[in-house]
């Protein structure tokens, strides 16, 4: 199931999406928690957050990531936060310009967006915005947010609009296009500064594209959304009934929500903790069986509190890294570092 990262080194990340199902933590337990982690990830050279958004789901699942994201930059200071991904089609991109803008400054220039155009109709339902032209529409914004950027006034829907302050970064917040079609692909290509692709395969056609247009090499390299998120333990078959009932809830929870779209996730539907575990998204290792993954070519990604997970049991992976892991990554076990 998993695939070798595209970006040359190993990447060390943490992502949240703050699922707090009726059976895992309370939600402000997690989201106290997951504030702790963000701060343990930056000292502990992690390269960056991942916020994610979806609405409407009976879990909870993060539906503000940008409000999450400034949480992110007043407690670390040197951490990339990715967006990833923002459904822009949801979202006033005039609106969403400001509040990244904002972001950005609070956090010095640390802010990467993912913009997606949604894959799950009743969150469109939801906000009353036609699910067939998603695409156009997440075009359209990305479009916006380059304009509203330079600081200019310009022309939107029928009005001038001006969009201050400005982000840190020039001449903006660098935008990544997820998705999981050869459609994506070529408009990643035209329209991006990189590509998160559901599929190995689609990278190809997105660099394929690229040298068609004439365009230089991605200011983002190309990488692989749906990472699997490691726990490391000293006894992975003790551990894993901990952490089993979050991981079938993920998995069969994305099932649902993709069912109707092909190609987007690799989830089971009829999930049970052996498939989970046999599936390969939810490894939980040894530190020798991690650091031999690192020197495999794989990053290191992490979702410490998955589907509502224990911090207590979040935190002893996170320990356990931090005294067998990570000492490693500067010597001989990988270039990453």
């Amino acid at each position: 199931m998993d695939e070798p990262t595209l970006a040359g080194r190993a990447q060390l990340t943490m992502s949240f999406d703050m699922r707090a199902p009726a059976f895992g933590a309370p939600a402000p337990d997690l989201y106290r928690a997951a504030l702790d982690q963000v701060r343990w990830a930056d000292q502990h050279g992690f390269d960056a957050i991942v916020v994610n958004e979806h609405h409407g789901s009976p879990d909870g699942y993060l539906p503000a990531p940008l409000v999450f994201g400034a949480a992110v930059a007043a407690r670390t200071e040197r951490i990339r936060i990715w967006i990833s991904a923002l459904v822009l089609p949801l979202h006033d991109p005039v609106a969403a310009a400001e509040e990244l803008a904002v972001l950005d400054l609070l956090s010095g220039g640390r802010v990467t967006l993912v913009v997606a155009s949604g894959y799950r109709p009743a969150e469109f339902e939801m906000f009353g915005v036609d699910f067939g032209r998603r695409a156009a529409l997440a075009a359209a914004g990305i479009r916006v947010l380059r304009q509203a950027w330079t600081g200019e006034p310009f022309e939107h829907a029928g009005r001038t609009v001006t969009v201050r302050p400005r982000p840190v970064q020039r001449p903006g917040i660098p935008i990544v296009l997820a998705g999981s079609s050869r459609g994506s692909a070529l408009r990643a290509a035209r329209e991006a500064d990189g590509y998160k692709p559901s599929r190995a395969e689609l990278v190809a056609v997105y660099l394929d594209e690229l040298r068609r247009l004439g365009r230089p090499a991605p200011l983002v390299p190309p990488s692989l959304a749906g990472e699997p998120a490691v726990f490391v333990s000293r006894d992975p078959a003790a551990d894993w009934p901990l952490i089993a009932p979050h991981a079938v809830h993920d998995t069969t929870m994305y099932a649902a929500w993709t069912a109707a779209q092909p190609g987007i996730s690799r989830h089971d539907a009829d999930a049970d903790p052996d498939t989970v575990r046999r599936g390969g998204n939810y490894p939980v290792l040894t530190p020798a069986q991690c650091l031999d993954r690192i020197r495999g070519g794989y990053g290191l990604h992490l979702k410490p509190l998955l589907g509502g997970l224990a911090p207590e049991v979040a935190w002893r992976s996170l320990r356990l890294i931090e005294t067998d892991v990570l000492p490693y990554l500067s010597h001989s076990a990988t270039e990453a570092r």
